[in-house]
């Protein structure tokens, strides 16, 4: 099924490429982060299956604090092999390929670690705070450059909430990306990219598959390091005291012991 998705996936990269090219690039003006969507991925009944196939959240990790609540899992032994079959093949090199011609970001690899990426899924009342993206892979020996996000739960509208939003560099003015069902939205990742998700307003699971990919290339073109940072809505105002006194002291943290406190969330199955 894997070479399957593959096809498929590089099939409609190219075939809507010039688009997403325009809009990748165009985007910027509006918050500063440049990203794109691609409706209708994959042939509607092999995003169906992909949904049915897709963990609940009580066979994932919930992630709970001020910062995110939300299910998380790469333990893709324990589900459908469906699961590792789309979320390995958005990683193919062939897929890789056709992305960097979109985007323009060259020299990109995937994380075959799937460090912060994998599966994931918000109920309701579950959120995303706004945040920038730790910057390097597990190993602290690539950059991370693009987010790649595709989003598999049927008949998801605006006013389910959990949306994808991406904010200016003062996170006070940001735009939605909804999502949709059988969209893949992708999103460059580097120190000014702050996105968030919005807190979930309906009594359903938004299931997402997640992937990363990075480079050895600083997006900026020059050497840098942060955690992932969060902030809070602009109308919170003492919770987004609280998480940038929260974030230099992780930051702090970092810096004196570079390979972190907590243990790495990392997938540690068998080569894909």
């Amino acid at each position: 099924m894997k070479e399957i998705l593959i096809q498929l996936i590089c099939d409609r990269l190219r075939q809507d490429a010039d688009r997403i090219r325009v809009q990748f690039q165009e985007s910027k003006h509006e918050v500063g982060v440049r990203y794109a969507v691609l409706d209708d991925l994959l042939p509607e009944d092999f995003a169906h299956q992909i949904y049915k196939a897709f963990p609940s959240g009580s066979a994932m990790r919930l992630m709970s604090s001020f910062r995110e609540r939300k299910y998380t899992s790469k333990s893709f032994e324990k589900f459908e092999p469906l699961m590792a079959d789309i979320t390995f093949a958005i990683q193919d090199p062939r897929v890789v390929s056709i992305v960097e011609e979109i985007t323009g970001i060259k020299d990109q690899v995937p994380d075959a670690k799937l460090y912060a990426g994998g599966l994931s899924a918000m109920a309701k009342g579950h959120f995303l705070g706004p945040h920038i993206d730790n910057s390097h892979d597990g190993a602290r020996q690539n950059y991370r450059t693009l987010n790649l996000l595709y989003y598999v739960t049927p008949d998801w509208a605006l006013e389910n909430g959990g949306n994808l939003e991406l904010w200016d560099k003062k996170v006070k003015r940001n735009a939605t990306i909804v999502s949709q069902f059988n969209r893949l939205a992708i999103m460059e990742t580097n120190p000014w990219s702050w996105h968030s998700v919005s807190e979930v307003k309906v009594d359903r699971e938004r299931c997402c598959v997640s992937n990363y990919y990075f480079s050895k290339t600083s997006p900026t073109g020059e050497d840098y390091f942060n955690i992932t940072a969060f902030s809070a809505r602009p109308e919170h105002k003492f919770l987004r005291a609280v998480a940038y006194v929260d974030g230099c002291f992780r930051q702090a943290v970092r810096r004196v012991i570079p390979s972190g406190l907590g243990k790495k969330d990392v997938y540690e199955g068998p080569a894909r």
